[in-house]
């Protein structure tokens, strides 16, 4: 086992759940690199160091540059707002550190091109959080569409809605401004990265984004809301099928809905975030009267699940996916080998986003190709 040193900058939500990952990755999978939770970064010194001192890193500043050039940080997790995540990400990558990027990668597809150019140069692993993806049902979805068990793919249908703005009394905050701090830029990129996982790429799209409350209060009356509060998509992938994405984050009564339906030749399959621990299985065999979805629970038998706990049916949890991905962030330095998704994947994401955006603007199908 080799020790490497992890600097995370960030320490709010996400910050916490790769600091908690890399604690535990190397006992959940016995991992040949031993994280060591060496600098965390925060926006000032007293919040830095309520950090280090929650989370056991060994020490803590309020200047990313003081992290990402201390010669002790060896891998940078970057886990702070996406107008810093361009800079940071470059400034690593110059110095040969390897990275992982929070979702989604900067604040437009130029920012994530600009940090995919820096990462090919390195040569160094670099990795997007993307994190929903990996639950161990998710990825059996992975494998019973690659295994052909639903036959031809023909329709994808996908979402991820949330309720966290849907009361338009709730006050103006960061997330009102900014287009990466809209619905396309922040919980859009989930579910895209998803259907890009199962489905593979898309060829084209036409897209519908709004403002569903366009005013909020604020210290000074009402707020404009400069952002969206929803999108859809109606795409074609490349392999042919049709496709749909919803986005919200005023849907009310859902939670954590990052649900999807993909429907093939030979049967379907179902899933929903809030139920992560179950997938839902059609197959087109047998009587008509005894055809219908099957409920799987995941288990031992299913991927990444067994390190985690060896009773089927007990269940993985949130902060599981982010050991997973940690993981997968160290098995990238060690063998020097990509892991999906890397930068240019998560690009990818972002490129789709730019395209819905402009499809809603013109009112028209555009080509991704053309982003």
């Amino acid at each position: 086992m080799t020790e490497i040193g992890i600097g995370i900058v960030g320490g709010g939500y996400m910050g916490k759940a790769h600091s908690v990952a890399m604690s535990a990755v190397g006992a959940v999978f016995n991992t040949a690199l031993r994280p060591r939770l060496e600098m965390i970064c925060a926006s000032s010194d007293h919040s830095a160091e309520s950090y280090r001192k929650a989370y056991g890193f060994h020490r803590a500043t309020s200047d990313w540059r003081v992290l990402v050039n201390d010669p002790l940080v060896e891998a940078i997790v970057i886990a702070s707002p996406q107008n810093t995540h361009r800079e940071i990400a470059e400034a690593a990558f110059a110095l040969g550190k390897p990275v992982m990027c929070e979702k989604p990668m900067g604040e437009s597809a130029e920012d994530s091109l600009a940090m995919v150019k820096a990462a090919d140069a390195s040569g160094v692993a670099n990795m997007v959080g993307y994190n929903y993806i990996r639950t161990p049902a998710s990825q059996f979805a992975c494998e019973l569409i690659n295994g052909g068990e639903i036959g031809d793919v023909t329709w994808f249908r996908g979402e991820h809605t949330e309720d966290f703005f849907a009361d338009p009394n709730l006050p103006a905050t960061w997330r009102s401004h900014g287009m990466a701090n809209g619905t396309m830029g922040d919980l859009a990129p989930h579910m895209i990265n998803a259907a890009l996982a199962l489905m593979g790429p898309v060829s084209s799209l036409v897209a519908e984004v709004e403002t569903v409350h366009a005013s909020r209060p604020c210290t000074d009356g009402q707020g404009q809301v400069t952002n969206d509060d929803q999108g859809q998509i109606m795409c074609r992938f490349e392999n042919g099928a049709m496709g749909h994405m919803f986005f919200s984050r005023v849907a009310t009564g859902r939670k954590m809905g990052y649900a999807y339906e993909i429907n093939g030749t030979k049967g379907a399959i179902r899933f929903d975030q809030e139920d992560q621990n179950a997938i839902w299985l059609y197959r087109m065999e047998g009587p008509d009267a005894e055809r219908g979805f099957k409920k799987i629970l995941t288990g031992p038998e299913h991927p990444n699940y067994l390190p985690f706990c060896q009773g089927p049916g007990h269940g993985t949890g949130y902060q599981d996916q982010i050991i997973i991905e940690a993981r997968d962030f160290l098995s990238a330095i060690e063998t020097k080998e990509p892991v999906w998704p890397t930068f240019k994947d998560g690009y990818e994401v972002n490129r789709i986003v730019a395209a819905a955006i402009e499809s809603s603007n013109k009112k028209e199908w555009v080509s991704v190709s053309d982003y």
